[in-house]
């Protein structure tokens, strides 16, 4: 697909600054492009390269004012925004499938609505709700009695088990599973352990994200439900019951264990973990490799740690931690001393 400057520019309400004719067909970053290609330049770290950009036209700021030649430049209110949206138009572009593959399987009672893409080797059970626009990619298997909103992309090898609700404009990326059993386990008295059926269901509310192979177990009974807008990064794993508050963005390789809820806007680094049976405050950011045995119920707080403390006692405590070995060095060094003393009779026992 090729692009004017001039007819970019009237997608994202900015001014052509050069020539309008300009032609584009690709996107690439400033520090390379090509004599086909677009750039944008938000950053001012990166203000040297659009000098050196092979790019044929580069998105700025209204105020940039250039001190060497440039390319053709689109002046706009917000560079990132802008591209931001210009990458989003590009996609829905490139990824504008319709139509259901002669290799894929439906349900005769299974119900799809309006522009829907279904790929070869799709599986969509019975009763299962499929709404407008809605895009799922090869080998995604749908159980019976899900429910997909409207304009919601799952990508190749997902799998949603029975009775899966999922929202409008959510992403569902490449080999998720989501509604796989919870890890319920009763023990016995010989030792064994007897499974405890998992008979809920998932409920994912709109705008949400899941990364390629994140796992969100069914609940015991009831709902696991992520509410609206959540993010979660690839290789998370939500186990049965926990409920996601909206907002909340999630960082690969963490883990929440059963029945935990999670309050809105919270922010999660990659490898945290979270105990079962405990919530956390709205706002709550929990840096990376954290772990939280117990509830935090103060909104807004930052911790990190494991077990958690809060943000600045954990600093304060690690400028020490990284001091113990020259203190137990003097520890060692005092003793020595004060036994020679004693010895020689200068201190008594």
């Amino acid at each position: 697909m090729e692009f004017t400057a001039k007819q970019i520019a009237e997608l994202l309400e900015g001014k052509v600054d050069g020539n309008p004719d300009t032609v584009v067909s690709s996107i690439e970053k400033i520090e390379g492009g090509h004599e086909r290609s677009l750039s944008f330049l938000a950053n001012p770290k990166y203000t040297p390269f659009i000098y050196t950009t092979k790019s044929a036209v580069v998105i700025v700021q209204n105020d940039f004012t250039p001190e060497k030649p440039v390319p053709t430049l689109i002046r706009v209110v917000d560079a990132y925004a802008a591209f931001a949206r210009l990458l989003e138009i590009y996609q829905q572009l490139t990824t504008d499938k319709k139509g259901i593959a002669e290799l894929a399987y439906t349900a005769d009672d299974a119900i799809l609505g309006k522009d829907v893409y279904v790929g070869e080797f799709a599986y969509i059970g019975s009763r299962t709700t499929i709404a407008d626009q809605v895009k799922i990619y090869p080998q995604v298997f749908l159980g019976d009695n899900c429910q997909i909103g409207q304009n919601t992309i799952i990508y190749a090898g997902a799998k949603i088990y029975a009775g899966t609700i999922i929202g409008a404009n959510c992403i569902i990326h490449a080999g998720a599973v989501i509604g796989s059993d919870g890890f319920g386990f009763a023990p016995q008295a010989d030792n064994q352990y007897k499974k405890v059926p998992q008979t809920g269901h998932v409920i994912i509310e709109d705008h949400v994200e899941i990364g390629a192979n994140t796992t969100i177990d069914r609940a015991t009974l009831g709902s696991t439900i992520i509410r609206k807008g959540v993010k979660l990064d690839n290789l998370v794993q939500i186990a049965h019951n926990v409920e996601i508050g909206e907002n909340t963005v999630i960082a690969a390789q963490s883990g929440i264990s059963g029945s935990t809820k999670v309050g809105r806007n919270c922010m999660f680094g990659g490898q945290v973990g979270l105990a079962g049976h405990i919530q956390i405050a709205d706002g709550v950011k929990l840096n990376a490799q954290s772990g939280v045995p117990s509830s935090i119920k103060h909104e807004d707080q930052a911790f990190m740690g494991t077990p958690i403390m809060p943000m600045k006692d954990f600093m304060r405590a690690f400028i020490h931690f990284k001091q113990l070995d020259k203190l137990s060095k003097r520890l060692q060094e005092l003793e020595q001393k004060v036994n020679s003393m004693r010895n020689q009779g200068n201190i008594k026992a």
